[in-house]
């Protein structure tokens, strides 16, 4: 006689609060989760961060003020703040400023993760404020990332778009993930870039991947994310692989940071 196993309680909410186990989301919702799954990591490893989201709607990323709107209460909670931007390089100018918080008296937190977000054209119109936000640099516990909507094929575009040149140009590394999962685990290799680096980082996110929805497995997400130098509050231990790194370098848990060798950064 077979026994039958009471199948786990399942909620819509699993996509932002479910720790492990898989989730089915979307393309948009995995940009939500990347702010959550930002903060918890933080959390774990003793940070003290917090988080800002601005930018302008347009598609593919049409959805995200309206999700963050949405999932206010799970942001609340995480410490991320979302606030629309008037336009693209005005809402660039605000991520811009969560990075110079080192300068600000009487601070409450070591560091605010900034997240810009925008479609392709948005990115040219907010290219000069980007272009001096690299060049002040970005803070080691906060970071930059900029998300870049991309529409290749004209699905919602009047023209094609492509964000390669105009990164290039601003000497802002740019991943492109190739499924819904890879957001949330190239997005946070691209805050740890952007510590190390002290540049922008930007996330390619074209329509197809947008507009997706898929099961995600939350157990690998955080696999090999380095923590950021000077950021840890334990005694300072060894990583295998010293920079530069890639999505694909992997550190122990009991060497989770970067050598004492590695030059400081400065912005």
């Amino acid at each position: 006689m077979s026994v039958s196993e009471t199948p786990a309680p399942v909620s819509l909410d699993d996509k932002y609060t479910a720790l492990d186990g898989r989730v089915l989301i979307s393309g948009i919702q995995a940009l939500v989760r990347l702010t959550l799954e930002q903060r918890r990591l933080d959390q774990a490893r003793g940070l003290d961060t917090r988080a800002y989201v601005s930018g302008y709607q347009g598609s593919p990323l049409a959805g995200v003020d309206l999700e963050m709107g949405r999932a206010k209460r799970f942001l609340d909670e995480a410490g991320v703040v979302f606030q629309a931007g008037l336009n693209e390089e005005l809402a660039a100018t605000a991520v811009a400023g969560t990075q110079l918080l080192e300068q600000v008296p009487g601070r409450r937190h070591d560091g605010v993760i900034g997240f810009w977000y925008g479609k392709n054209p948005g990115l040219d119109r907010a290219a000069d404020a980007i272009r001096h936000a690299n060049t002040a640099g970005t803070a080691p516990l906060g970071g930059a990332v900029a998300w870049i909507g991309d529409d290749p094929g004209c699905k919602s575009s009047t023209l094609p778009s492509s964000s390669e040149p105009m990164c290039q140009s601003l000497s802002m590394p740019l991943l492109a993930p190739g499924s819904v999962a890879e957001i949330i685990e190239f997005g946070l290799h691209a805050v740890a870039m952007s510590r190390a680096s002290g540049l922008w980082v930007g996330l390619k996110i074209v329509a197809d991947i947008a507009d997706a929805s898929a099961t995600v497995d939350l157990g690998p997400l955080r696999a090999g994310v380095p923590v950021p130098a000077g950021g840890s509050r334990g005694p300072r231990r060894s990583c295998s692989a010293p920079p530069p790194w890639t999505p694909s370098t992997t550190c122990s848990p009991a060497a989770s940071t970067w050598p004492a060798s590695t030059p400081a950064r400065t912005a």
